[in-house]
C-alpha cells in the first residue's frame, strides 16, 4: 500500500513529456505545470486541450505538455484563445501567463475578454517582477520591493501601487470565477489543484470566463534561497494579495 502511494506520487502525469524542466530551482512554473497535467489527466480531456503559452518564463511549455500548444505574441494570449474557442468551441482552451505578459503588455487583452466573458481559462502567474530578464518591477511588485530597476524598494509616488489583477477581473459581469491561491507549502499546493480543478471543469460545463490568479516563488530573482521564498509568499506577498475566492457564479 505505501509503495503504491510513492508510486503514485512521483507518476509523471500523460499530460506531461519526460523533457527535463528548464526551470530555476524552487520555481513556481515547475509545481504548477504539474498540476496542470494532473488536472487534465484528472477530467480525460488530453485529446482536446489546448494550451497557450506566454512570452516570459514558460515559453518552453510546448516542450513540456502532451497536449497541444499555441505560441502568441506577448501579452496577447487571450485574443488568441478567443479565437480558439469562438473556432473549436468543445476544445477546453488554457491561458497560461506570468505578470508581466498578463499584467503589463497585456492588461487590455485580459480586460476585455473577461468583460466580454469568454469561455476559457486563465492562469495567471503572480511573482511579482519580471522573471526571464532579469527581475526587474513588474505591475505585481509589491511595495518596498527591491528589483532591478527599484533597487531601493517600489515608492508608490515614483512606481505606483500594485496591481490587483483579480480583484479587478472579479469586478466584470463576464466572469464567472475568480480565486488567487499561492504555491507556499503544501496546503497551497493542493487547494491550488482543487481551485485549478473547478476552473477547468466551469470551462468544460460551459458556464463562462475562469480565472486563478497563483503567488508564485521565484528564489533566482528574489535573491532568496527556496524555502525562504516560500515564507516571503506568506508573510509579504499574501498581505498584499489576500488569497481564496474572490467570485464564484454556481
Amino acid at each position: 500500500m505505501i509503495k503504491q502511494r510513492i508510486q503514485k506520487v512521483f507518476k509523471r502525469p500523460d499530460s506531461l513529456k519526460g523533457t527535463p524542466f528548464r526551470f530555476c530551482p524552487g520555481c513556481g512554473h515547475s509545481i504548477m505545470h504539474r498540476l496542470i497535467g494532473e488536472c487534465v489527466d484528472e477530467l480525460g480531456i488530453r485529446g482536446k486541450t489546448i494550451g497557450i503559452a506566454p512570452v516570459g518564463c514558460a515559453v518552453f511549455a510546448y516542450d513540456y505538455f502532451n497536449f497541444d500548444i499555441i505560441e502568441c505574441a506577448h501579452g496577447r494570449p487571450p485574443a488568441v484563445a478567443t479565437a480558439l474557442k469562438r473556432l473549436l468551441p468543445n476544445r477546453v482552451i488554457i491561458s497560461y501567463q506570468g505578470d508581466g505578459d498578463l499584467a503589463s503588455i497585456g492588461t487590455a487583452e485580459i480586460i476585455h475578454a473577461a468583460n466580454r466573458g469568454e469561455c476559457f481559462s486563465v492562469i495567471f502567474i503572480n511573482n511579482a517582477n519580471y522573471g526571464m530578464t532579469g527581475g526587474q518591477m513588474a505591475p505585481t511588485t509589491i511595495l518596498g520591493q527591491k528589483t532591478t530597476t527599484t533597487p531601493e524598494g517600489r515608492i508608490p509616488e515614483i512606481h505606483g501601487y500594485p496591481l490587483p489583477v483579480a480583484e479587478i477581473i472579479a469586478q466584470l459581469k463576464g466572469t464567472v470565477f475568480v480565486a488567487r491561491t499561492a504555491l507556499d507549502g503544501i496546503k497551497g499546493v493542493k487547494e491550488t489543484k482543487r481551485l485549478l480543478m473547478k476552473s477547468l471543469q466551469y470551462q468544460i460545463k460551459g458556464k463562462g470566463f475562469t480565472f486563478l490568479e497563483v503567488l508564485s516563488p521565484c528564489p533566482t530573482d528574489w535573491g532568496m534561497k527556496p524555502v525562504e521564498a516560500l515564507k516571503w509568499i506568506s508573510t509579504e506577498m499574501k498581505q498584499v494579495y489576500p488569497t481564496g475566492v474572490l467570485k464564484d457564479i454556481n
